[in-house]
């Protein structure tokens, strides 16, 4: 886990900055703000409305996830990132935690929501990340997963702004998730333009 150890360390030291940045990312974000918005009426539609946002960082979509009518709580590896969304967002609950290790107990969300958080994880390590957020979905709920994408056949490491990172072909993450447990039935792929050269991708997925 020793990437696991970086990243931590490495977001720990851009709370603020990142924090700033991202606090109304979604209002420059369209396509991005369809799709958390398509997830959380999805998941109203379950009627089980306990949804984790999985690395959530400052607690931002956390908050959004809520006001969208979800009961949303935030998990991340980073103290930093989870002591400020408590201060940010104080009505709602934040804790540390592993991806790969989510402190609920089987078969209890309604939804699952990792808006970025898995870009760190190396290729080897996404199946057991993936695996135990099917772990923790009830029957029904659903998983919204966005990542950087792109058209080449194998996922790519790129040095990310805060700390190395991996973008993914779109198909290949829809196997991975299928092999998890889960049944991938709507993408988005879009072009921000960004500096990188990465496509924006959002893959929702459900636990039949």
């Amino acid at each position: 886990m020793e990437h696991q150890d970086r990243t931590r360390a490495a977001y720990d030291g851009v709370v603020e900055l990142y924090a700033s940045m991202f606090a109304d990312r979604l209002e420059t974000q369209p396509f991005a703000r369809a799709m958390i918005g398509t997830f959380a009426e999805l998941v109203r539609g379950t009627g089980n409305l306990r949804t984790a946002d999985v690395g959530c960082g400052p607690g931002h979509l956390t908050a959004v996830l809520h006001d969208l009518g979800l009961d949303a709580f935030g998990l991340d590896l980073s103290p930093a990132m989870v002591e400020h969304a408590r201060r940010a967002c104080p009505a709602l609950r934040f804790d540390e935690a592993r991806m790969e290790a989510l402190p609920v107990e089987d078969r209890a969300l309604g939804g699952v929501l990792a808006h970025y958080s898995m870009i760190h994880t190396p290729p080897g390590e996404l199946p057991a990340l993936l695996a135990e957020q099917a772990r923790v979905l009830a029957p029904g709920g659903l998983l919204l997963v966005s990542f950087f994408a792109t058209d080449g056949p194998e996922p790519i490491r790129f040095d990310h702004k805060v700390t190395p990172a991996y973008s993914w072909p779109v198909d290949r993450f829809a196997e991975l998730l299928a092999g998890a447990g889960l049944v991938p039935f709507a993408r988005l792929v879009h072009d921000p333009a960004s500096e990188r050269g990465f496509l924006d991708a959002h893959l929702l997925a459900r636990v039949d």
